[in-house]
């Protein structure tokens, strides 16, 4: 195996890494509420565990108000216990089928505890961009070994890699940029 190939295998993972992280800092809540908050938040209803995005409508509303419009009214009490359960700090009040959620303004300590997390959910992408580099560096050292891998590709190979990782890492800190900045208002 050449080590083009295994760079080539390995950038989808790194790509997904990146995906994955941009997800999570939709879910992050600062000033702005968006329907990605709570879209995959999992309600029990009817025996069956669904994400609120199949139960009903999610709109925004305004800066920090949403509304969750359920195609069921029997819905509700699984929903609300769901929202509640994730620990998100937000205000509930209902309205037949149609659930009004607002989000309180960020205190200085909310907005330190959400730094927090940006900065755990950093580590863990970095740690996880590592992680796919050190996994692709043996597969070519390993490829060196077996004699598929010439020793002046072996080294094209670790620079290859570490320009990509490099590239997806700089894009990642784009992200924690611009979030930490919404972050702080």
């Amino acid at each position: 195996m050449k080590f083009e190939e295994i760079i080539e295998n390995i950038e989808p993972e790194l790509e997904n890494a990146v995906q994955d992280f941009k997800g999570e800092m939709l879910k992050l809540r600062t000033g702005r509420l968006s329907p990605v908050l709570i879209e995959d938040i999992e309600a029990e209803c009817f025996d069956s565990v669904l994400p609120l995005k199949q139960l009903g409508a999610i709109t925004s509303v305004g800066q920090r108000d949403l509304v969750l419009q359920l195609w069921d009214k029997s819905y509700v009490e699984g929903v609300v216990k769901a929202i509640e359960q994730e620990g998100l700090g937000l205000s509930l009040r209902i309205d037949g089928s149609n659930i009004y959620i607002t989000s309180p303004p960020l205190s200085q300590e909310s907005r330190e505890n959400l730094i927090h997390v940006l900065n755990k959910k950093k580590e863990d992408s970095f740690q996880e961009l590592r992680h796919f580099r050190d996994k692709a560096w043996k597969k070519i050292q390993d490829g060196f070994q077996a004699g598929e891998v010439r020793e002046d590709d072996k080294y094209k190979g670790k620079d290859k890699l570490d320009e990509l990782v490099r590239e997806k890492r700089e894009e990642l800190e784009k992200i924690i940029e611009q979030k930490e900045k919404e972050i702080k208002g």
